[in-house]
């Protein structure tokens, strides 16, 4: 047995505990510092996005307030993740029970789908602001931006309600199992249940078809449009100003879309389940962490916002 590895009992309800990432103490409290100050920039940077977005009304468009929303879903993405994976590496390992693993499974696969899908409606956002300019606030009014998120969130809880409920029916031998991850993914708790599972990675692979391929398709035509519609632009000034309001956009949608494919729809076969934890931790930190410093280093009117929220705090603290 690994020093520091559960004892898997075989009587009770099922319970899960995720694999530690190390035993020795000294790199624990180090992965634990690191991660804490990963989530607190993490909820830093993402929760600035939110408030000056709200708050300034330079920024009340269609495209800042898909940010804004995509800002608020990372921070929620996060908390669904990495408290309970710091409380995991700080101190004695906690079982979480089957509904625990269950209700974390369904609020991960719902707000990484949300992330993916509204993903492609800023794409397309991007696509009638370049392509349909003299129409685009007929097209793009406050109703259906409104329409578009919810309808990308009502998606993704049809689609993970689907999956949770589908993996949670499978039996788990033994009472507890050890989960060679940091959190309640599909795939490595699939792995553990004692049953024939092809069916459910048959579901798991069309699930990831409907939130991975369908959406960076769309994006992709709208991109092909967009790059068009930029290269028929006359002046260099409009091309560049026309292609740095896409560019954060486009290295967002790269990120995630190829960490989450790599895991998700790769076949089995040709996957580790420690590969799968490290290509985790990318889109549970990097991503999250990088969403606003691309969004505000590359954008004009965030900076500047940011920057007169700043000054005007500084400014009232003075007086």
């Amino acid at each position: 047995m690994v020093a520091g590895s559960p004892v898997l009992n075989q009587s009770g309800p099922p319970e899960f505990v995720f694999r530690v990432f190390t035993t020795v103490p000294e790199f624990q409290a180090l992965l634990f510092l690191l991660f804490l100050l990963l989530y607190l920039m993490i909820l830093c940077g993402n929760t600035a996005i939110v408030w000056v977005v709200c708050t300034h009304s330079s920024l009340r468009t269609p495209m800042y307030f898909f940010l804004s929303n995509l800002s608020f879903l990372e921070i929620c993405y996060t908390t669904v993740v990495v408290p309970l994976m710091l409380s995991n590496i700080w101190g004695a390992q906690k079982p979480i029970p089957l509904a625990g693993c269950g209700a974390q499974m369904f609020f991960f696969v719902t707000l990484g789908s949300t992330d993916c899908f509204l993903l492609a409606v800023m794409a397309y956002d991007r696509y009638v602001a370049i392509c349909h300019p003299l129409h685009y606030t007929l097209i793009m009014t406050q109703k259906l931006c409104i329409q578009m998120v919810t309808g990308a969130l009502g998606l993704a809880v049809f689609l993970s309600l689907q999956l949770t409920s589908l993996i949670f029916t499978l039996p788990f031998c033994g009472h507890l199992q050890e989960i060679n991850h940091f959190l309640c993914d599909v795939p490595p708790v699939l792995r553990l249940a004692c049953a024939d599972i092809r069916i459910h990675q048959a579901v798991l692979y069309v699930v990831g078809i409907l939130v991975l391929t369908v959406p960076f398709l769309l994006i992709c035509v709208s991109y092909v449009f967009i790059a068009s519609a930029i290269l028929r632009i006359r002046s260099g000034e409009g091309r560049r100003r026309a292609f740095s309001t896409c560019s954060s956009h486009l290295t967002v949608v790269l990120l995630q879309y190829g960490c989450c494919s790599l895991v998700y729809l790769r076949p089995r076969s040709s996957t580790s389940e420690d590969e799968d934890r490290q290509i985790a931790l990318v889109y549970t930190f990097v991503t999250p962490l990088l969403n606003p410093l691309i969004y505000t280093l590359r954008n004009k009117d965030v900076k500047g916002a940011l920057r007169h929220a700043i000054i005007s705090k500084a400014a009232s603290d003075t007086n």
